[in-house]
Formats: C-alpha cells, structure tokens, sequence
C-alpha cells in the first residue's frame, strides 16, 4: 500500500509577495502585469478570489471586479528560489519527489522511517517546517494514491491537511463529486448531471464497456478513479514536452509585417531557451500561437525535427489566412521528444546547443 502526499502550497506567488511585504497582508493582490499594458493575473490571494478575481484573467477586468486590488509585478528568480528550498525540505523525508510546478509536488513516503512510517505526521511536519522556515503555508492530502492524494490537499484549502486512510477510500469515493474528477471539465460534468450522474456512487453501476461507449477513452479512467483506483507511480524522472515563448504586446498587432517582425524576435528568445536543454531531447514539433483583441486564441503547428524560422513564418502565415484580425499575444514553440525512452546514458547525443541549434 503506498503512501502519498500531495503538497500545494496556497496562493504561491501573492504568499511570497505578502509573506515580503507586510503592507499586502489582509488586503486584496495580485501577481501579474499591469492593467495599462494588457497584463494578465498570475494568482491572487483568497482576498481577492471572494471577488471574482483568478488566474489568467486580464488585469483590467480584475480590476474592475475588485478597485482596491494591488497588482504586484511577478518574480520569478525569488519563486524559483522559494521553490527550491521547499523542495530541500521535502528531500528530508524522501527523494521520491514528483513536482508537478514551482508550488505543488507529489511525495512517496512509503518506505519513510520518520514518524515510524506515518505519512500524517510527515505531511503534519512538512507543512510546519514551511510555515515556520519560509513564511508560507502549504495544503496537502495524504492518500494511497496520486488521485486521492490530490483531492485531499484542495480539501480543506488554504493551509489544510486531509487525510484518506485505506479503510476511509470507498466511503469518500461514493460522496466524491463527479466535478473533483481529473479530466471532467464544466462541459463533461454538465452533460453527465443531465444524465442524472452527480457523485462517482452514480457511475458505479455502468460497466466499463458502458463508460468507454459514453465517454470514449476517458471511460477506462473513468471506470477506475470512481472506485478511487490508480496505480501510477511518483515518477521522479522530470521530462519536458516543450519549450515556448510569448509576448503580450502593449496594442494589438494589426498588420501582418509586424506579426513577422514580432515573430522573428520571439524566435531569437527560443534559440536562447534551446541552448539550456541537455542532450536527452530532441525536436519533435513546430507551435505558433496567436491571441486575438477578444480573447479568442489560434494555434497551428506541425511534426518538425529542425524548427526553421521558415516552418514558423508558414504556420503564422496559416494563422492570418484564417483570421487576419489584430492580435494582443504572439507565441512560438517547440514540442521535445525525450530520448531517454529509447537510449541509455552512454548513447545519448552531444549537448543540444552542439547539435540542433534552431536554424534560419
């Protein structure tokens, strides 16, 4: 039986900022960029979430919802380093640590001796040594697995701890809405509680063939989670799927030569993000994304292996044949094949800023 914690840490960004400056505590902020130059919110504090406010909403409509709403400039060197010295006091319990983002990380305690193996004290220990160390608090659940354990943390937010115990999981997994479900998104759960389906209890009685015919693949995964069932490891070995970079522009771009002249300097901050991958990747993709004055986002991209900027003008090119209406975000990326799959060690190639460097 295994033993996980899921640890999130609450409102990371704003936590650090009111955590550096007293003066934000108790009042409603923000971590993006400004109103005045289109800025976008990162997080906020739970001030600022009782009125509307979250991430990813642009900075002049939280504005709006909340006028005393301080926006503080991100920084993400101070995050980083935050992160790590998080990540150094959970290696004190495990090196089995699965980070997931800067703020939130699964831990396998199984094999723990501290707290003669109790995975409640550890999480209990963990987030005391947060508070007390760095200032912030941290949420986590304790479960037998990753699914469970995830739920748990968002529990009690903020600064929560819920357990699961084995002898516990069937009764929470009946009572457990279908929403909480990894994967079922506000479509899915509204087309499932007019289908009279509102807690994993109500999809118990459908087979797995009944699921994968309604919800096609997600039905297997379905089938499980609602008997509070997943056995994917704590997987240590970080790999990324990609590198991008993007620009929100102060006014909109409404010509395409300045969506060229744009895209050529955002191709220029890739090469210079492609050059700090070591050699087990390898390019296996093309992206460009483009977000328009009304919110509405376009992506096109292609299979790749040398990500010419030429691949990237043809895909930009896509995106204003389709809709050539001015745009506020302009983005590229690469998609990253890891080699590490098919290649020992010994066989993986020279570093990558050796071998394939972005090409004109």
């Amino acid at each position: 039986m295994r033993k996980i914690i899921h640890c999130d840490c609450d409102c990371f960004y704003a936590s650090v900022e009111m955590r550096d400056d007293p003066n934000l505590r108790g009042r409603p902020i923000a971590v993006g960029g400004a109103s005045e130059r289109r800025g976008v919110i990162s997080t906020c504090n739970y001030e600022a979430r009782t009125f509307g406010v979250r991430s990813a909403m642009p900075s002049a409509q939280a504005m709006k919802l909340c006028p005393d709403l301080i926006v503080v400039p991100g920084n993400m060197k101070k995050y980083r380093e935050v992160s790590a010295q998080i990540r150094e006091i959970f290696l004190e319990f495990t090196d089995r640590i699965e980070p997931l983002s800067l703020d939130e990380a699964y831990l396998d305690v199984s094999d723990s001796l501290h707290f003669n193996g109790s995975a409640t004290l550890i999480a209990r220990e963990i987030r005391r040594r947060v508070s007390d160390q760095l200032g912030i608090t941290i949420s986590a659940g304790v479960a037998p697995n990753k699914f469970l354990a995830k739920i748990a943390s968002d529990w009690e937010k903020p600064d929560g701890l819920t357990v699961i115990t084995p002898q516990s999981v069937e009764d929470f997994v009946l009572r457990l809405p279908i929403a909480k479900l990894h994967g079922v998104g506000r479509v899915t759960a509204e087309k499932m509680h007019r289908q009279g389906i509102h807690t994993c209890s109500d999809l118990r009685p459908l087979s797995l063939i009944e699921l994968v015919q309604r919800y096609g693949k997600f039905g297997n995964r379905l089938y499980h989670l609602c008997r509070g069932i997943d056995e994917r490891p704590v997987s240590s070995n970080e790999s990324r799927k990609s590198v991008s970079v993007e620009h929100t522009f102060k006014s909109d771009l409404i010509h395409q030569e300045d969506w060229l002249e744009e895209m050529t300097n955002l191709f220029g901050r890739l090469q210079e993000r492609l050059e700090k991958l070591d050699a087990r990747y390898e390019i296996n993709g093309v992206q460009v994304k483009v977000k328009y004055a009304d919110f509405t986002q376009m992506t096109h991209e292609r299979g790749s292996r040398a990500a010419r900027i030429s691949e990237f003008k043809q895909l930009l090119q896509q995106c204003w044949d389709k809709r050539n209406d001015p745009i506020r975000l302009l983005g590229v990326g690469i998609k990253l094949k890891d080699l590490r799959a098919e290649l020992g060690p010994e066989q993986l190639p020279l570093p990558f800023s050796q071998t394939q460097r972005l090409t004109a």
